[in-house]
């Protein structure tokens, strides 16, 4: 598992624990002065309640760090001395972060906000660990956002979009057995494709030809830890970490297909799934607002791209499946089948067609999520060899709405004479864009240095989402369906449990 990016810091004060308590306490060091705060520069600081005390509260990157504010009346004058102690807990030893509120017994969301809760791991005796909570008491709302924001953004747990890509390329991959992430669709998609990217490299394979990919020499492991979690979803069914890290542990293997996207012979990203137009834009708007909470700024980016429903002018030619597994009896890559199956594909036609769409999905996995609990493309397999091509070409703002609310319940959602659903092996889409989506989705209220980074990008194309991570868009995009090409932890689900979930956005 990657725990990566705290860094070390220097030595603040001397200080010493409390036996049994699980807290460090904080002395001053005189040459530090009151503060002991040290060379770290603050990235909040403010007054909440601790134990019903109240602290002054610093935040920095490696510490969150409490002085009780003293005297809190007159006739504390002579406890001063006793009770003035400085505490901290060290972020690397906390797990989690949540707004804390008070809820009647039947309800789901909002009540009254107490603050913040802050969850720590701490030893209890010589092996055992337990959770300890601290509790931040403030009843503002905007002043509770500022700070979870920020606690939220130092507990992820790498520092950066591709941080682990760029560690998966350093270090010695033949001294694990796998690769355990924490998280949601992005990490999971990010690790995936650093694995088999890391895998190219290592066989020398030629990524800017029409290469076939080696297989990835690692199992990876997702616990499902994000808004959506579609990956961990299709491969156990249940978006549940306890179940996911149970497969871990027991050894519980599943194959599945992976997609190649390149462009001029050229690979883009490996991946599972993918979304151009409606999708795209969604995800690139909602990017560039991720300063609102996570589920606001979901519902916010659907309404406002429906709201400004625009159809691309695509060519898309594909070749039909043969749904043929490539894969021996013992796991293995049968090389003989793969190469007669591109033989076929080479003799055989491609079929074109060509118009407006409004939104095209290309699928290897079924993609289950609360939302669609029979998946986006259903009739998916993760290790069938094929992927689903949905279509959707233009129809009114109303048709395609009908069309996305069938997702979250259990009629047909492809049932429309606009939808148009294969089930292929490549796909290749020609996309003639005269307009910016920016200039779609433009609000004149946002801020403009909110821009994701890799928004920033995206000046003349229609974006991407694969994996729920933007892809720069160009004019051609060449999609291949790998069979069978990662190792995850999890077992293979016939199909998912009937539920009806509908979207709130919609």
């Amino acid at each position: 598992m990657f725990a990566g990016g705290w860094r070390a810091v220097a030595p603040l004060a001397t200080y010493s624990e409390t036996a049994g308590s699980g807290r460090a306490r904080l002395e001053p060091s005189p040459e530090r002065g009151a503060g002991g705060c040290g060379p770290e520069d603050p990235i909040c600081r403010g007054i909440f309640q601790v134990e019903k005390r109240s602290c002054d509260v610093v935040l920095t990157s490696s510490r969150l760090i409490w002085t009780p504010i003293e005297p809190e009346s007159p006739a504390d004058d002579d406890k001063v001395v006793s009770r003035n102690k400085t505490e901290f807990v060290e972020l690397k030893e906390v797990f989690g972060v949540k707004m804390k509120r008070r809820r009647s017994a039947r309800q789901q969301t909002g009540g009254t906000l107490l603050g913040i809760a802050i969850f720590e791991c701490i030893k209890k005796g010589q092996n055992k660990l337990k959770s300890r909570a601290i509790h931040l008491s403030n009843l503002s709302e905007d002043y509770c956002n500022v700070w979870f924001k920020y606690l939220k953004d130092i507990l992820n747990v790498t520092e950066h979009e591709g941080h682990a890509f760029s560690v998966l390329k350093e270090c010695d991959i033949q001294e694990f057995d796998g690769l355990v992430c924490v998280g949601g669709d992005g990490t999971a998609s990010e690790l995936a494709h650093g694995l088999l990217l890391r895998a190219q490299i290592d066989a020398g394979r030629d990524i800017d030809s029409n290469f076939t990919p080696v297989r990835a020499p690692l199992p990876l492991g997702i616990i499902p830890a994000g808004s959506t979690n579609i990956l961990a979803f299709s491969v156990h069914g249940i978006k549940h970490p306890g179940t996911a890290a149970m497969h871990i542990i027991m050894g519980n293997f599943q194959e599945v297909d992976v997609c190649t996207f390149s462009s001029h012979n050229r690979l883009l990203q490996f991946g599972f799934s993918a979304m151009f137009g409606f999708g795209g834009r969604t995800l690139a708007l909602a990017e560039k607002h991720r300063w609102m909470p996570s589920s606001q700024r979901k519902e916010f980016a659907v309404i406002k791209t429906l709201t400004n429903l625009k159809p691309e002018n695509c060519e898309l030619s594909f070749l039909l499946s043969e749904n043929v597994h490539v894969v021996a009896q013992k796991g293995e890559r049968n090389e003989d089948e793969m190469n007669a199956i591109e033989q076929r594909n080479d003799e055989d036609k491609w079929q074109t067609i060509q118009g407006h769409f409004l939104n095209i999905s290309i699928m290897a996995i079924p993609c289950l999520c609360s939302m669609a609990p029979r998946g986006l493309a259903p009739h998916t397999s993760l290790d069938n060899g094929s992927m689903s091509l949905i279509a959707v070409q233009n129809c009114s703002r109303a048709d395609f709405i009908k069309h996305l609310k069938r997702y979250g319940n259990l009629k047909n959602q492809f049932d429309f004479p606009f939808v148009q659903t294969y089930t292929v092996q490549e796909v290749k889409i020609l996309t003639e864009t005269k307009h910016r989506w920016t200039d779609i989705t433009s609000d004149e209220n946002a801020d403009s240095h909110s821009y994701h980074s890799s928004v920033n990008s995206l000046k003349e194309n229609c974006p991407w989402n694969v994996d729920g991570n933007l892809m720069e868009g160009t004019s051609e995009v060449h999609i291949k369906i790998h069979s069978q090409l990662i190792t995850l932890y999890g077992r293979n689900i016939e199909e998912c449990d009937d539920v009806t979930v509908k979207c709130s956005c919609l």
